[in-house]
């Protein structure tokens, strides 16, 4: 059964850690889409300077979770920042968690759930740097790979990818997770 899943990015996303998932899914036979409130393309960094650009399929005035069956965070320093002051990119991620489906957050991406008010009591985990953010916020966060909390996915770094995605996966197959309340 095909999914559709939505990611949301903005200039400065940290490039593996959205290319990595958004192939992974599409090798699954899944659609997705980069979400982004602007059109056109928007610039990745990768590692330590500025990469390519991706393309934008839809603008954040033109989705709403029920969309898609699924959301991916990608990280970056830059990203997840201009995103968490976005009222629409707040908005848009807090809809997953009210409908129940599937996040998956890596390294500073989690961030973006912070503002989304998306963490308390959650297990995660994040790039070490962003860890009190989210433990001051309510998270009980660990060092590890990958973390699971009731459909909810999150990873340290592009090291944890092949982690990161295959749980993602696995989380997007089981659906809905009832008691993934915001």
């Amino acid at each position: 059964m095909s999914k559709q899943i939505a990611i949301l990015a903005t200039d400065g996303f940290e490039e593996s850690e959205l290319k990595s998932p958004k192939d992974y899914l599409q090798q699954m036979g899944w659609i997705t889409h980069i979400i982004s409130p602007k059109s056109g393309t928007i610039k990745a960094w990768a590692e330590k300077d500025w990469g390519r650009d991706y393309e934008v399929d839809k603008t954040l005035d033109q989705v709403s979770a029920s969309d898609y069956d699924a959301l991916v965070l990608p990280g970056g320093v830059i990203n997840p920042d201009q995103l968490r002051t976005n009222d629409k990119a707040i908005s848009f991620v807090q809809d997953f968690f009210k409908q129940h489906k599937p996040v998956a957050a890596i390294c500073h991406g989690p961030q973006l759930l912070i503002n989304a008010g998306a963490v308390e009591g959650r297990k995660m985990t994040s790039v070490n740097s962003i860890s009190t953010d989210l433990k001051n916020a309510g998270a009980v966060w660990e060092d590890s790979e990958v973390v699971v909390d009731n459909g909810l996915v999150t990873s340290r770094t592009p090291e944890d990818l092949p982690a990161f995605n295959a749980k993602m996966v696995e989380e997007i197959k089981e659906g809905k997770h009832e008691d993934q309340n915001l």
